[in-house]
């Protein structure tokens, strides 16, 4: 009887815990994280102790990177690690870029992304979504009456006042008399 009144107690604080006690006990493994890396120069010994330079009291030490170097090393991370953007590649690398499809991207690539991004997230609604948010959203923006936009600006251009002076006419769209607004599910 006593095991009874302690199993459900154990059960429920055992159902309590979340997905971090795999983390805490050390079943998940975690992946490095790649933004963390870092280059640093390699350590060398040098061929002879006698040919290292004098110091020299209050110059720059030969290890600090300037200003100029660090901004390159920025702007260009291959140049902090050696590597030269004019550079040719060797026929090994050239191969394997070929291989792998490294062709140099496009200029336009980010509209590209962007459309294609665009297209898949506008597909992927289930019938829960369009259900639950059944009108498509006003994406237009206001559109103004040009006719009466034009005779507006004529006016105040004839009357010399200038062209923000008075309200944009814009086209009032009608609102939709059916019932929930022409719902449509698929």
């Amino acid at each position: 009887m006593s095991i009874r009144f302690l199993a459900v107690p154990a059960l429920l604080l055992l159902s309590a815990c979340g997905g971090d006690t795999a983390r805490t006990l050390g079943f998940t493994r975690d992946a490095p994280d790649e933004f963390q890396v870092t280059t640093r120069a390699p350590l060398s010994m040098p061929p002879s102790l006698g040919n290292l330079p004098r110091p020299a009291p209050g110059a720059a030490r030969p290890q600090e990177i300037s200003p100029r170097a660090q901004a390159e090393a920025v702007l260009a991370p291959g140049a902090a690690l050696g590597r030269e953007g004019s550079a040719q590649a060797s026929r090994g690398e050239s191969a394997l870029l070929s291989a792998a499809g490294g062709a140099p991207a496009p200029a336009d690539i980010r509209s590209q992304v962007d459309s294609e991004s665009l297209r898949l997230n506008s597909e992927d609604r289930t019938l829960t979504e369009r259900l639950m948010f059944w009108r498509d959203p006003d994406t237009s923006g206001t559109a103004v009456d040009t006719t009466r936009e034009q005779q507006r600006l004529r006016e105040n251009a004839a009357l010399g006042r200038p062209t923000t002076d008075g309200e944009t006419p814009i086209i009032q769209r009608p609102r939709s008399g059916t019932f929930l607004g022409g719902l449509r599910l698929f």
